[in-house]
């Protein structure tokens, strides 16, 4: 089929969808969704066999949903209607909830049901459960409706539906999410946090500043007056409950126009947590505390989590992490895997924390230079052999970085994005002139960086970019990665070693990693510190979320048909 994706932005949904269309042979092009003439326009281009919307804020014009069939993916079952559908959903406890593939008509999430998909809820942010649940629920329920379509079936009116338990529901406001310190239960903040996750977060007032609240961690130890900022731990505070205490790592200023983005919580205070104590973190699993960082055995295999907000990794967190894993090359293993977070294996340099800083240019040459040693530090391992093992999805130099391990395998439903170009044509770093072709050639590796389009987990492994994918479920995809890690270390594991061993040496002979490392930041310095300001003005847009005022070629392929990559590359 010929399918136009109509959405406000190209957020992982939508670019999960556009990977399984691909995947299954159908013409894709995008439109972001600018304003109802260039809608249209995109329609008439493309003269499109349906239009489907996984990602809008306002309705399809009616001029085109009369003329084409127009298929709108909401986040909730059906009979619910309204922008908060998630946020309810979250905040009221829900044990189920759903996606529904609705058809457009003039009233709001209102149409003709054409498939709708449940899943159990489970105790997390709004963005977890979008990123996972409602992403593997709206890619079945799609893949649903167009079987259908494509059979000849028909819609169900939604007042026909027995099992509509969804209601209209208005656009949820601070007012009701707003925490009550004296009496909510931890449970009952938690809940608040994760359903304002992402946006618009929590507004509350924190050590006297007005902020928005991001990413809510339960703390089982700690406790103190209820709503008292009791503890800070790696630029994130903990604020104790009436009856516990919840972490939260990011912050906005209400009122700071200077940075009306959000940062590590640390940095938004500022001066303000001078006297609450740092406690570091206890060797405790996520449920008992929060910590970003952290490392586990079994048997032979050593864990390094990193479970960054968002995947974004500052140079303080990337100086840490190698810190981490060099000693976890310490320990008496064999073999590393690198798990990153559940969410997001890594999305390369911390753009936020960048825009930031009073010298831009200088954080983002210090943030390179320090994810590059972390790169470093896994290639030139000479006691374990590493796997990178994806959870999450992975973005820029966070991609380039787990091509750092001898092995790579990635969950079936992740999303990559190889290449940093549509980061104002950044040039990229982390050693990827080196990683890259190692994998794929230098043509392939070329067209993937010039391409700046998304790959899902099993294209990447027909291509050789990773090695293999699997697992429905982040946690059942890690578990299957320690058994394979674990294989790994009982078979013939000093011959892997030694093979290990010689291919760098003969790489290394062949051309230092120095040399890459310098050209790659030869490059870089003309980004940060050059006279084309085009990384700067993107960043400043991205943090900022502006809006783009168009849809890039290479998306909207009914505009331009030029440099496009084959989709079984």
């Amino acid at each position: 089929m010929r399918i136009l994706l109509l959405a406000h932005s190209f957020n992982s949904l939508t670019q999960r969808l556009w990977i399984e269309l691909e995947e299954r042979g159908d013409e894709i092009s995008l439109e972001l969704d600018v304003n109802d003439a260039v809608t249209a326009d995109a329609v008439r281009r493309f003269a499109p066999d349906l239009v489907l919307a996984p990602f809008l804020r306002r309705a399809i014009p009616e001029a085109v949903w009369r003329n084409v069939p127009c298929l709108v993916v909401h986040p909730g079952v059906p009979g619910d209607r309204g922008p908060s559908a998630l946020d309810w959903a979250v905040q009221d406890g829900e044990s189920r909830w759903g996606v529904t593939v609705l058809q457009a008509n003039a009233e709001m999430d209102a149409g003709d049901v054409w498939a709708s998909v449940e899943f159990a809820m489970r105790a997390a942010s709004k963005g977890s459960l979008y990123r996972n649940e409602v992403t593997e629920a709206a890619v079945a329920a799609v893949l649903q409706a167009l079987g259908r379509i494509a059979s000849g079936g028909s819609a169900t009116p939604l007042a026909q539906l027995a099992d509509a338990r969804g209601r209209l529901r208005p656009l949820m406001r601070q007012a009701d999410r707003a925490i009550d310190w004296s009496s909510d239960s931890t449970e009952t903040v938690l809940r608040k946090l994760h359903a304002a996750d992402g946006v618009p977060g929590v507004a509350d007032r924190v050590l006297g500043l007005d902020v928005h609240c991001y990413d809510g961690h339960i703390e089982g130890l700690l406790r103190g007056a209820p709503g008292a900022v009791i503890a800070q731990r790696e630029q994130a505070i903990c604020r104790a409950t009436v009856d516990g205490a919840v972490w939260i790592t990011h912050l906005k200023d209400a009122k700071d126009t200077a940075r009306p983005f959000k940062l590590p919580a640390a940095m938004v205070l500022g001066a303000r947590l001078d006297d609450v104590p740092e406690i570091h973190a206890p060797d405790a699993p996520p449920e008992v505390t929060w910590n970003d960082i952290r490392y586990e055995e079994f048997g032979a295999v050593g864990v390094l989590h990193f479970s960054f907000y968002n995947g974004a990794m500052s140079t303080r967190q990337c100086e840490r992490l190698v810190a981490a894993y060099r000693a976890a090359r310490e320990r008496p293993t064999r073999v590393i895997v690198l798990a990153g977070g559940h969410d997001f294996w890594s999305n390369g340099i911390h753009l936020n924390v960048i825009e930031a800083s009073q010298q831009p240019a200088e954080e983002s040459w210090s943030s390179i230079n320090a994810i590059d040693d972390l790169a470093r530090a896994i290639l030139e391992t000479q006691s374990h052999l590493t796997v990178a093992a994806l959870q999450g999805n992975a973005g820029a130099g966070g991609v380039f970085l787990a091509l750092a391990a001898d092995r790579v395998v990635a969950r079936r439903g992740v999303v990559l994005n190889p290449h940093y170009k549509g980061m104002g044509n950044l040039y990229g770093s982390e050693y990827w002139t080196y990683l890259l072709p190692r994998r794929l050639g230098t043509e392939t590796a070329r067209q993937i960086t010039e391409g700046r389009l998304p790959m899902g987990a099993m294209a990447a492994q027909r291509l050789g970019l990773i090695d293999d994918c699997y697992g429905e479920s982040p946690a059942d995809f890690l578990q299957q990665a320690l058994v394979s890690a674990g294989r790994i270390a009982e078979e013939d594991f000093d011959r892997q070693l030694r093979v290990k061993r010689g291919r760098r040496a003969a790489d290394e002979a062949r051309k230092p990693l120095a040399a890459y490392r310098a050209e790659e930041l030869e490059r870089m310095r003309l980004n940060f510190f050059g006279f084309d300001s085009s990384y700067h003005v993107a960043r400043y847009n991205f943090v900022r979320k502006v809006p783009k005022a168009r849809t890039p070629s290479y998306l909207a392929r009914h505009r331009s048909t030029s440099g496009r990559m084959s989709a079984t590359l």
